[in-house]
């Protein structure tokens, strides 16, 4: 049996979501497509049975892939929980009509409950019951009041009777919300001003700059301080494991294979280039920390309801650029991993919007995890070097946007998008995000990283980084100023960014080298998890064409940096 969570976006589903299916969770891309949906279980009628978390949809004729999942989800569904938001009755009931036409069990959760109340806004939900001819519970889903009555009405759950035109279903929602719905007058709250300050320039702009201050302190606050506190002193009592182990192999593909090589005769995690000395350490020593804090900001920003506001507020910058402000969105999600960044562009509308933001994301904005090897690399050389790096990627992103925009045929549609009041957090569906998150990165990264420093260790015995090192000499010390030994870098940048950046750190680089090196990494290509998701959503010919513009700018703004410093 599967149970479907369905409503508008930003109702509060997720944190049902969250309540009914407890721990028992996983995400996964519904076949054929890469929109992402959220599937759990819980107990009904003696049994465990599905619950889906279904994309956000304003109705049943998809505008969108994602609405076009929803449709094809509910097709499969056994029983609707149709999630409404009590301050917004008139916009939910459009959906929740067409649900009750389309002859499947569903009961109606009136959620946000006690900010209706608090705006003054006071719901008769038993005469709703009655017109709808379906169960209605309230419920205020982030303390959790109302959802043991939601599971104990499941058994209630009924088909409606409703077959109605678009302009008769208008019609019916006004007679319902006149009969059932009151407001009174009230005095706004802070959270409310705060709100509406968020979105207008002159207030905006400043909240946004603190917010991204705020946002980026605390990343490195928490990943510093889990580094220092928690994993480095998790590898003191590796180290000494990894030794024993490397003095046992003695010498030879094997040891340099798993160990790698010894720097001073000791293991030096970052320039050993080991299996399990380097590739263990990299992605959880050096690269969770880091990710682990973003995403928890982000989860934050994102149930806090501070995300739309941003996505308003950078509206008018984004359609220069041929994209509008829920891409920005794409750009946040791309700093935690390019992936779910790319996954993202989908809730832009157009092909033209889709290549616009995937190519930009790609180019330009580093992922948390090759972040963090910046920092470690180019950090050394003090801010200063820093600042060029990610401001040298701040202009390309602008104005590659500025040139595809003016170069590219077709439209920018406006946004489309509901703000949601300001909340505070659940924290129960944060770490459970929070968790999915971490989990996925980990699959994706540690096999990967794996993969790149045993393919380092095979190519230097083999001697082809050396043959490689001579053929691109030319461009990698000519054009970019690097040592030849850079290479292997750029071949391994395809697998995993950050691994590739920490590969620089044992060639004693220059300020001016190591900047160089982390702009033309970051970008010259995707790294292969993000490339593969990009040729599913753009398709062989729109990444080959992306890829075109990332390599002849990667060495173009490489060459440039390299003359200029």
């Amino acid at each position: 049996m599967k149970i479907l969570l369905m409503g508008n976006p930003n109702v509060g589903k997720s944190v049902i979501f969250s309540r009914l299916t407890g721990t028992n969770v996983i995400a996964s891309n519904y076949p054929g497509t890469t929109v992402e949906f959220m599937k759990g279980t819980m107990k009904f009628r003696e049994e465990k049975v599905e619950v889906l978390d279904v994309p956000g949809v304003y109705s049943l004729e998809p505008t969108s892939k994602a609405e076009e999942v929803a449709v094809k989800m509910l097709e499969e569904g056994n029983m609707v929980i149709n999630v409404v938001d009590s301050t917004h009755l008139e916009r939910s009931l459009y959906l929740t009509l067409q649900l009750l036409e389309r002859k499947i069990p569903v009961i109606v959760v009136l959620n946000l409950w006690d900010e209706a109340k608090h705006k003054g806004i006071e719901i008769d939900k038993e005469k709703l019951e009655k017109i709808l001819g379906v169960p209605v519970v309230s419920t205020v889903a982030i303390t959790g009041e109302g959802i043991n009555e939601l599971v104990s009405r499941l058994e209630e759950a009924k088909p409606g009777n409703l077959k109605l035109s678009e302009e008769e279903r208008w019609k019916k929602i006004g007679e319902i919300v006149s009969q059932v719905q009151r407001i009174y007058h009230r005095h706004h709250t802070f959270l409310e001003v705060l709100g509406e300050a968020s979105v207008k320039p002159l207030t905006g702009i400043p909240i946004a700059l603190g917010v991204m201050f705020l946002t980026f302190t605390i990343i490195r606050f928490v990943g510093e301080n889990l580094i220092s506190y928690v994993f480095d002193p998790l590898f003191e009592f590796y180290t000494p494991v990894a030794t024993i182990f490397s003095h046992f192999l003695g010498s030879g593909l094997i040891h340099d294979i798993l160990i790698g090589q010894l720097i001073n005769g000791e293991i030096d995690y970052f320039q050993s280039m080991g299996l399990i000395t380097t590739g263990i350490y990299v992605p959880f020593a050096a690269v969770l920390p880091y990710v682990f804090a973003f995403y928890l900001v982000l989860g934050f920003l994102e149930d806090s309801g501070y995300l739309p506001r941003l996505a308003v507020l950078v509206d008018n910058i984004m359609h220069k650029l041929g994209l509008h402000g829920s891409a920005i969105i794409s750009m946040l999600l791309g700093l935690g991993c390019n992936v779910p960044g790319a996954l993202s562009t989908r809730v832009l509308e157009t092909k033209r919007q889709r290549f616009i933001a995937a190519t930009l994301m790609a180019i330009a904005v580093p992922c948390m995890a090759q972040t963090a090897i910046i920092l470690g690399l180019v950090g050394m050389h003090g801010v200063f070097g820093l600042g060029i790096v990610f401001i040298t990627l701040f202009i390309v992103w602008l104005t590659l946007g500025l040139i595809l925009n003016k170069i590219m045929s077709g439209e920018s549609p406006e946004i489309f998008m509901e703000i949601p009041p300001y909340r505070i957090p659940y924290w129960g569906a944060l770490l459970k995000k929070l968790w999915i998150r971490i989990r996925s990165f980990l699959v994706e990264a540690v096999p990967f990283v794996l993969l790149g420093v045993f393919i380092v260790n095979i190519l230097y015995a083999l001697g082809i980084i050396q043959f490689l090192g001579e053929i691109t000499a030319p461009i990698v010390t000519g054009l970019l100023g690097l040592p030849k030994e850079a290479v292997v870098a750029l071949v391994i940048g395809f697998l995993r960014k950050d691994v590739a950046v920490g590969m620089l750190l044992p060639l004693g680089l220059t300020m001016k080298q190591a900047v160089v090196a982390s702009v033309v990494l970051a970008m010259y290509f995707p790294c292969i998890a993000t490339f593969t998701v990009l040729v599913k959503e753009l398709g062989i010919l729109g990444m080959t064409k992306s890829a075109l513009i990332m390599v002849t700018l990667a060495l173009f703004v490489g060459t440039i940096l390299n003359l200029i410093l």
